[in-house]
């Protein structure tokens, strides 16, 4: 019989639209059986992250050499940082009939859907761009003049909606979390995927 393979998940929005809070929540739950594809980043660990856990930190160098050899699923540019998917290990893990879920950038998310069209994409929307300033405020952890660039870039990444199967209003964490969950269970009955390994049922393969 065919092994289903596993599910590639992919959440992205605007920064500060709470992607890493709805992860962690997600991740907190009894049932997850999801794996967690964690990024790598140039950028600074913020107070309370861990490398390894909420994201690889490398220097630039670093990183840039893992792009000529070629080995992200994505990468992208953001505010002066890199950010990038390692592609070996969400691969493997597919292979092995387990869904990877990836929180990543918008650019990120954009260069996923023409090298694997067939994952699940979500957008998670701030309920309004007044909300999602708030928000970036409320962090403390960056200037007013990044949180500036970051709500001019969220604009137009709220235009790029349209690469996305699905949008997820982030307007209770709880809430995104239950509209995730059942996409998800959703698209493991899609016909597309499934029929293969009825096929082969029926073939006594």
């Amino acid at each position: 019989m065919i092994k289903e393979r596993g599910l590639l998940i992919v959440l992205s929005g605007p920064s500060g639209v709470g992607k890493g809070t709805v992860r962690k929540e997600l991740f907190s739950q009894p049932n997850t059986n999801y794996e967690y594809s964690i990024s790598m980043t140039t950028r600074n660990p913020r107070e309370g992250e861990i490398d390894g856990v909420d994201y690889f930190f490398k220097t630039r160098e670093d990183f840039e050499t893992l792009i000529e050899q070629g080995g992200l699923l994505e990468h992208a540019e953001f505010v002066g940082n890199y950010y990038g998917t390692p592609l070996a290990y969400v691969n493997e893990t597919l292979d092995a009939g387990r869904d990877v879920f990836l929180e990543i950038e918008v650019q990120g998310a954009a260069q996923i859907r023409k090298k694997a069209p067939d994952a699940l994409f979500i957008f998670l929307a701030p309920p309004s761009l007044t909300e999602l300033k708030d928000r970036l405020v409320g962090r403390g952890t960056e200037t007013e003049d990044i949180i500036a660039k970051r709500i001019a870039t969220a604009s137009e990444e709220l235009e790029m909606m349209s690469l996305y199967d699905y949008v997820v209003e982030n307007d209770e964490v709880t809430n995104a979390c239950d509209r995730i969950n059942a996409i998800i269970k959703a698209e493991h009955c899609r016909r597309e995927r499934v029929e293969k390994r009825y096929l082969s049922m029926l073939r006594g393969e």
